[in-house]
């Protein structure tokens, strides 16, 4: 069971100190926007990415704007797993069920986004692997919470550096091949998060038989 998230657990991020990030932050908390509301919306973004993926199959000029608003939609599901955690914290906004939608929204994300640009790429079983990969790496984390230890965010590829190559590869397919670009950049993502949960896993191994 996901502990509820606090200044201790949560993600390391240094945009959370940024001034833009907290202008957000006191946005929604002055017009009442919940964290959970926060949360719920980055699936509305995954779920437009997802579609601007599909539609960027079909070539030509609408490839290039669907894929460069993809790649917009992807920094915008961040923005929300960004801000959703101040208003909580900082804002003093968090909700019981506050762990549930801090962390189920990313799956459902992660599968989205991931299946939509192997769709892109003419490689949808690429996109799943993708896909899976990820929620394996929250997996392990969350199964070593549970375990009493502090959360592991280790990457090489958490889910920040995920979607930095995830954004970077879908404006380059953009601006060049599609079908190459997208594949080498899930590719990348496989073998990226893959690493990951290996990693992870022997820290939790170790963790497990040390104490």
């Amino acid at each position: 069971m996901s502990a509820p998230e606090t200044s201790e657990n949560r993600r390391p991020l240094t945009s959370r100190n940024s001034a833009w990030a907290a202008r957000l932050a006191s946005w929604a908390v002055a017009r009442e926007i919940t964290p959970n509301q926060i949360s719920q919306a980055s699936m509305v973004f995954a779920a437009l990415g997802f579609l601007l993926f599909w539609l960027s199959t079909n070539g030509g000029i609408l490839q290039f704007l669907c894929l460069i608003l993809a790649a917009a939609t992807v920094q915008a599901r961040l923005v929300c797993n960004l801000i959703d955690g101040m208003v909580a914290i900082e804002g003093g906004k968090g909700a019981k069920d506050g762990p549930f939608w801090n962390e189920a929204p990313d799956r459902v994300s992660d599968l989205l986004f991931f299946a939509g640009a192997g769709l892109a790429a003419g490689r949808p079983d690429l996109g799943l692997l993708a896909a899976a990969l990820a929620v394996a790496t929250a997996y392990i984390r969350e199964l070593g919470r549970a375990e009493g230890f502090a959360p592991d965010f280790s990457g090489p590829l958490a889910k920040p550096q995920r979607m930095a190559v995830l954004t970077a590869g879908t404006i380059l397919a953009a601006l060049y091949a599609t079908g190459w670009t997208l594949t080498a950049t899930l590719w990348i993502i496989v073998v990226g998060t893959a690493i990951t949960i290996l990693r992870r896993s022997l820290t939790l191994i170790g963790k497990l038989k040390s104490r």
